[in-house]
């Protein structure tokens, strides 16, 4: 991607972003990044002061969007639909997967939350906890109230396990590849309604 008719800012998060998807957090210098952006350390350190501020912005600038999303959403699940499951997980589901089909870098900002995963960042971890933990409490509380018989843990290992698969779908590195003749679009859209179908089972089945 060109980033020449980007803003000095947006260049540096667009060139930090790839690189944290390509090499990783700790492997990733500011050199690289203002080699990447052709930008000088002094921006860098003007917009954002630090490494950790720049990769903390990386995160922000995409989950700031994506979290307002899912809230919005959910909102209007818990309103048309009361009491059903599988409108509360699209609002979870649906703008992630919405986000990862971005022209404009949504692809590697995928492989920048598998980082998270992938790397022991304890500050990055709670850095999100302390950003987004309030999104996923109030889908918590949601999907509470359309099944009986969880605990708060059992509750919360499910969730977790619905963020992996959403992770793992996002990055499209599965057995499902998008068919021959089948747009973006219609693709995003059954990976969403097959995932949503796995994840109200999921949510549904008794707790052991």
């Amino acid at each position: 991607m060109s980033l020449q008719h980007f803003s000095t800012k947006d260049r540096i998060l667009y060139a930090a972003e790839e690189l944290f998807a390509q090499q990783g957090f700790a492997s990733t210098s500011l050199r690289q990044v203002t080699s990447r952006a052709d930008v000088n350390i002094a921006a860098v350190n003007y917009h954002f002061g630090s490494k950790d501020n720049l990769v903390n912005e990386v995160f922000r600038r995409r989950m700031d969007v994506m979290s307002a999303q899912r809230l919005d959403a959910l909102q209007r699940a818990l309103e048309a639909a009361p009491g059903q499951l599988e409108p509360i997980l699209a609002a979870f589901v649906e703008p992630a997967l919405a986000m990862a089909q971005d022209r404009h870098g949504g692809g590697a900002f995928i492989r920048v939350i598998a980082r998270t995963y992938a790397e022991n960042n304890d500050r990055l971890r709670k850095f999100l906890s302390d950003q987004y933990g309030h999104v996923l409490r109030e889908f918590a509380k949601a999907i509470a109230g359309c099944v009986s018989g969880l605990g708060k843990e059992e509750l919360y290992w499910r969730l977790d396990f619905l963020s992996g698969a959403l992770t793992y779908a996002m990055a499209d590195f599965g057995l499902i590849k998008r068919p021959s003749g089948v747009s973006e679009a219609t693709h995003r859209q059954r990976a969403a309604q097959a995932l949503i179908r796995f994840a109200a089972a999921g949510f549904q089945a008794e707790a052991h």
